[in-house]
């Protein structure tokens, strides 16, 4: 996977538990793919509201000393990556407000395409922001409503909002849980015993040992409180537009999404990729470790034997921090390293799921060029990454996109240095998520396609 395109976010949410911040800890500990910038907590007694946040991974943000003091049988979590509003501690969630109503707080996984309008609204009218994200926008929104209950407002505010959204909200009695009206993230249910609980990914389900019970439906809101579960929704039922990139790359490959298995459609896309772009080579090699499901899946349909020929350090720091190319480059060695007796003298299939620069992949051709390999040959399993996301995976713009600087496959492939370069078709990649072409509303694939779901807002 490129380095330079980053998760989005992770939400976790449990109602009526004892041990709320120990299951929405190791919650979000399976979600930790999505972020790694910050981690956050916030629980409820019915009364009161205790929280944590931190920059970091969660296992450094929370001691159990910590999670000691976060008493309360309702509890949100959060997982961060910065797709909107700069890596800070102010901007880590879940968010928390007090406002006439008493306290809130708010986890949301995605981007809201409308924020700057909303954001320019609110300013003149006197509000004062305390980060930049736009997640803070809903608090204030939910703050000035109409309504003067929680029940009431916040629903009403969800009206109002364009763009992605995976939110959990808490009050110190009550949970709300919303999914955008083109559920263009994914957000899951599951029960333990008379708990509710709540996910960005079944992975989390399972961690906690939760029975999954049913995925949100986009435009649909429940809330929950003592009295129990109400449902309502604040848009029409319409076509999903569930994020492709889900499927490729950023779920985890033990997730199922609407049904699906995340590690069965990896492998399918392979399959796909090796129907599509055969090549003559001696082995199969994926780019560690999205990448491994499909490699394995092009090297059973091509007959070429899979072998792990790269090998990632899961230690090594992330390197698009570091302040200069040559560092850069020396991080992703690191992190990186081809395995000679595997490469040397070989053929090699390199399989990885996109290409957003090109340079990290350039420097992967180059480390497996230097473990010996006599030919490379690149499959991608997307199609090329021509758009920039609005709804929250931190893509380049347009511009800097590497299929918008080349020709053709040819010329991206030489850019590289490989001997060949493939993308799996957007038919193929449709096949694999089930998807009829005559349905294609059903995933979003805008990064490829340019077909936005939403209006962008764009100035």
């Amino acid at each position: 996977m490129e380095l330079e395109m980053r998760e989005k976010c992770g939400v976790f949410g449990v109602f009526n538990h004892s041990k709320a911040a120990d299951l929405t800890y190791y919650g979000l500990h399976a979600l930790q793919h999505r972020g790694q910038e910050s981690a956050g907590i916030v629980v409820s007694d019915g009364k009161t509201f205790r929280h944590h946040r931190g920059m970091g991974l969660v296992t450094q943000v929370f001691s159990r000393d910590i999670l000691n003091g976060l008493n309360g049988n309702m509890a949100i979590g959060h997982v961060r990556y910065s797709t909107s509003g700069a890596s800070s501690i102010q901007n880590a969630q879940p968010l928390v407000f007090k406002y006439s109503e008493g306290d809130l707080a708010v986890a949301h996984n995605g981007n809201l395409v409308n924020a700057n309008i909303e954001r320019k609204v609110l300013h003149q009218q006197g509000a004062i922001f305390q980060t930049t994200t736009d997640t803070e926008i809903i608090a204030h929104l939910i703050a000035r409503s109409s309504k003067k209950y929680f029940s009431q407002a916040a629903p009403e505010v969800l009206k109002m909002l364009d763009g992605s959204f995976a939110l959990l909200i808490m009050t110190e009695k009550q949970m709300l849980v919303a999914l955008d009206r083109q559920g263009l993230r994914p957000l899951s249910l599951g029960k333990i015993g008379d708990s509710i609980v709540a996910a960005s990914e079944t992975c989390a389900l399972n961690a906690v040992n939760a029975t999954f019970w049913r995925d949100v439906e986009p435009g649909e809101w429940l809330l929950i409180d003592e009295k129990g579960i109400q449902t309502g929704r604040f848009a029409a039922k319409g076509e999903v537009s569930l994020c492709s990139f889900e499927f490729v790359y950023f779920a985890r490959p033990d997730s199922v999404i609407h049904g699906r298995s995340v590690l069965a459609i990896r492998k399918e896309l392979g399959q796909i990729l090796a129907k599509e772009h055969p090549v003559q080579a001696d082995v199969v090699v994926a780019v560690p470790e999205s990448s491994v499901p499909a490699a394995l899946g092009y090297a059973q349909e091509s007959g070429i034997p899979y072998e792990m020929g790269i090998i990632k350090n899961p230690y090594a720091g992330r390197s698009f921090i570091e302040p200069t190319q040559e560092l850069r480059d020396l991080a992703v060695r690191l992190k990186l390293s081809g395995v000679q007796e595997i490469l040397e003298n070989k053929k090699v299939v390199l399989v990885d799921d996109s290409i957003v620069r090109g340079t990290t992949s350039k420097r992967i051709v180059e480390l497996i060029r230097q473990a010996g390999a006599k030919e490379v040959h690149v499959r991608i399993t997307s199609p090329m990454v021509k758009n920039p996301c609005f709804y929250g995976i931190d893509m380049p713009t347009k511009e800097e996109l590497f299929a918008n600087k080349h020709e053709h496959e040819q010329a991206m492939g030489e850019a590289i240095g490989a001997d060949s370069l493939a993308f799996l078709s957007t038919e193929g990649l449709l096949e694999a998520v089930d998807v009829d072409l005559a349905e294609t509303s059903r995933r979003c694939i805008a990064c490829f396609s340019g077909a936005y779901p939403t209006k962008l807002y764009l100035k």
